[in-house]
């Protein structure tokens, strides 16, 4: 049996709840919504089936006929011709268990209706959905952003109620959210070209708490989205005010921009198999310290700054020993950074060409050129690699 309710279960290696992807949800309003569409009665709590066979089932949250009258041999009814306008919409909460997702609690609709014959299943973007507008993402311009694999999940759900049930499986659904639109700016979809609200993703249905794996996602469509567009040169930023540094210097259109955060590992695995001929890397000294000492991931629950580090640097640029010591017990990178600017050691310099140095390396074999720009917490340029290739 599935989870009854939809609620997040326990990861047992963490201790941590997961919880469901907004395709899920879909899959699992839609499945209600079709059935109710064909048998006059919404089933709840609702299981679906997830691409790697898990059993999970939904509680609904809200369920509407257009026409509720109910068949007369108080049967199914025949396929999807139950009355010309006839409509069934279920809604699932969508639960994403101890994630800080921020489509956390919102209401996921499907609204289903007869479509044409041999129409199979036929995708809309309802209030609180995108739609794509841009090349380079895996949907065409003009299509509603509900991903390929919360597509396939929904077309299998209405294939197993369409057996059950007699229907043709020729169907219309429309996908809403409620304040989806609202929602959406906070995430990365008006960049990438998806306007109008959120797309319905997810590839294996469940959310992992902290995998990030919706941000590595739109990282890798923001390289995609930049490829189609024909950009040459892409800046991988750890964060806003990083980013108006990177513009300010290059002049970078929006679509070249990354929203890299921590994750500078994601940004150059997949330029490595997906190249743009040039990266700048953008962010805070602290955080490209890290970079440059040889982390990926530069969260600070998974990596730190390393003074020692910082301060072996600092004495190959020159520093004396007492500065050298006094970098390597400073209480923070900012301090160390201000320490060694007033004595005229380039430690922001030495730390931008180590952060470069590491990117080369995983970027080895792939034609990307990397330049870094340091910054500190104002904005201000405190260390400068210029582009070299591997």
């Amino acid at each position: 049996m599935g989870e009854v309710g939809g609620r997040a279960g326990q990861l047992k290696s963490s201790g941590l709840r997961h919880g469901w992807t907004t395709g899920a949800c879909a899959t699992a309003a839609t499945k209600a919504a079709y059935t109710a569409l064909l048998s006059g009665d919404f089933p709840d709590p609702v299981e679906i089936t997830l691409p790697k066979g898990q059993r999970p089932a939904f509680a609904l949250a809200a369920e509407a006929l257009t026409d509720e009258t109910a068949p007369a041999d108080a049967g199914t009814l025949t396929a999807e011709g139950a009355g010309a306008g006839r409509r069934a919409m279920a809604g699932v909460v969508k639960d994403a268990g101890d994630d800080p997702d921020v489509t956390h609690g919102a209401l996921i609709r499907s609204t289903v209706w007869a479509g044409e014959p041999g129409s199979g299943v036929v995708f809309r973007a309802g209030p609180g959905v995108g739609t794509v507008t841009k090349a380079g993402l895996p949907l065409p311009v003009g299509e509603p952003a509900v991903n390929p694999v919360p597509r396939q999940m929904i077309r299998d759900a209405v294939a197993e109620v369409a057996a059950e049930f007699g229907g043709a499986g020729d169907v219309v659904v429309e996908i809403s959210v409620d304040h989806g639109e609202e929602i959406a700016r906070s995430t990365w979809n008006p960049r990438l070209g998806i306007l109008g609200g959120l797309s319905i993703l997810g590839t294996t249905g469940i959310v992992v708490p902290y995998s990030c794996s919706a941000w590595i996602d739109s990282i890798r469509r923001g390289v995609d989205v930049a490829r189609a567009a024909g950009r040459t040169h892409v800046a991988g930023c750890t964060g806003s005010t990083s980013e108006k540094v990177a513009v300010a210097v290059h002049g970078l259109p929006e679509d070249a921009l990354l929203d890299m955060g921590d994750f500078a590992g994601a940004v150059l695995k997949y330029l490595k198999r997906h190249p743009v001929p040039r990266l700048t890397i953008a962010g805070g000294f602290a955080k490209l310290s890290k970079l440059a000492a040889g982390h990926l991931d530069l969260h600070s629950a998974r990596s730190q700054v390393d003074k020692g580090y910082l301060a072996g640097l600092a004495e190959a640029g020159g520093a004396d020993g007492e500065l050298t010591a006094a970098v390597a017990s400073a209480n923070t990178a900012l301090e160390a950074i201000q320490l060694c600017r007033a004595a005229g050691v380039p430690l922001g310099d030495l730390v931008a060409e180590a952060a470069r140095a590491t990117a080369l390396g995983v970027l080895t074999g792939s034609p990307v050129a990397v330049d870094v720009i340091c910054i500190d917490r104002a904005g201000t340029i405190v260390g400068r690699a210029e582009p070299l290739g591997p």
